[in-house]
């Protein structure tokens, strides 16, 4: 009850971190409450440790329901959790070290937890206690930009650790890491819907994606952002390579300079890791959609147009299903939102809405293409071996095209995600 009645005397704008909810308690026995401890209903502690840290989620989710009476979507993140966490909100991984041991370990943890149903989870950026030097610091930032939850957090008595106070070059790197993450949100957004209707996790380990490959059945240093995106941490102080180890049944592209990357029949590919650069690559036969153009927080970018990056495969062929609503309110479950399956097949690219994913879901409004849609301002076909000069049509128009050393660009082509085409 004292939970409630602190929440409905907030602003709406205000959300919950719950933190030492094991709970933590520093003088206890174990460091948390003593097992013998009594509850309500003469319930000793023991009963209920493993479920307590949920339920504080819970009550804080519900809590937070009811001052938004219902139509507000709660943002809460806890430290503690058990079965059932994942309906409430965000976990992150605990007080852990600015070390570069811990930074490896960041990745095997979050893909646990991913497969044990937690899809929203992070770690502290550069680590909780510690001070750590440039390179960890943007080697930090590089990782946890491709993994769902990224968040910079330190101890009090850690030295300040702000981007910018490590000279301008190293602030430049953490400044492109950051700006690259607010491109991938649109991306990032579909992955979450995706997990909350099949519980697909959003970082993914390679085995999950390639289930039948033994060989990454034990690889855990190198994960996948949803099924388009693979990523290898460089998680060693120092080094100028790394070997990573790519899936030869799938084609793959750089994600800068979307050149096609030949592994060794093994699968191995050696890349080279200056600082600025972390190994990320795009898997042939997906859709990226991102929108590239800079704003100072994600919800000014609700109307930006998209950009779709489409990454060819064997076939010639690449798809995706990309979802879009208000970010904010239950609406969606009314049916004001946008599902579009996006197909490139025959060198032909199609939309289609898909309706009907949400339970007892309702028709929508009659503009919620209008509201919620924007243009499509860029494609890019990665993949493309054609002529430099081509003709692109739309419907009747012609389109202006550009062809870069590994790709087609088609500069505003007019169209609008939410419709068919």
């Amino acid at each position: 009850m004292c939970l409630l009645i602190f929440i409905q005397d907030t602003t709406e704008s205000l959300y919950i971190w719950n933190d030492m909810n094991e709970p933590s308690i520093f003088n206890g026995p174990e460091i948390t409450m003593n097992k013998d401890a009594i509850h309500y209903g003469n319930v000793e502690h023991r009963e209920v440790h493993n479920i307590y840290g949920m339920l504080l989620h819970r009550s804080t989710f519900e809590g937070l329901m009811l001052r938004g009476k219902n139509n507000d979507r709660p943002f809460i993140l806890s430290r503690s959790f058990f079965a059932g966490s994942q309906r409430y909100g965000a976990i992150w991984t605990g007080d852990n070290m600015a070390t570069w041991e811990q930074l490896a370990g960041t990745s095997p943890m979050l893909l646990s937890l991913g497969l044990a149903g937690m899809p929203f989870v992070g770690s502290d950026v550069a680590g909780f206690f510690g001070n750590p030097e440039p390179e960890l610091l943007i080697r930090w930032y590089q990782t946890a930009s491709y993994q769902p939850f990224f968040r910079a957090h330190a101890h009090i008595d850690s030295k300040r650790r702000e981007p910018w106070l490590f000279g301008e070059s190293n602030t430049k790197i953490i400044r492109d890491i950051i700006k690259n993450r607010y491109k991938l949100m649109p991306y990032i957004y579909s992955l979450f819907v995706e997990a909350h209707l099949t519980g697909t996790p959003v970082m993914r380990s390679i085995s999950l994606e390639y289930p039948n490959l033994e060989e990454f059945w034990e690889v855990d240093d190198q994960f996948l952002l949803g099924d388009a995106l693979l990523v290898k941490p460089v998680v060693q102080q120092g080094i100028s390579s790394t070997v990573v180890k790519l899936p030869k049944t799938s084609i793959w592209y750089d994600y800068e300079t979307y050149a096609v990357v030949n592994p060794s029949s093994s699968g191995e590919l050696k890349v080279d890791t200056p600082l600025e650069k972390l190994p990320v690559f795009l898997r042939g036969g997906t859709i990226l959609t991102t929108r590239n153009r800079i704003r100072r927080a994600s919800i000014l970018a609700l109307h930006d147009p998209f950009t779709l990056t489409i990454s060819l495969d064997s076939k010639g062929e690449a798809s995706t299903k990309f979802y879009v609503d208000d970010g904010k309110s239950f609406d969606h479950k009314q049916g004001d939102y946008i599902l579009t399956e996006l197909k490139f097949k025959d060198n032909t690219l199609t939309s289609k809405e898909i309706r009907g994913v949400f339970e007892n879901e309702g028709a929508g409004s009659t503009d919620r293409v209008d509201r919620l849609g924007s243009r499509v301002e860029r494609i890019i076909i990665v993949g493309y071996k054609g002529k430099k000069t081509v003709t692109v049509k739309v419907g009747d128009r012609k389109v202006e095209t550009n062809t870069l050393q590994n790709a087609l660009v088609l500069k505003d082509p007019k169209l609008w995600i939410g419709k068919e085409w």
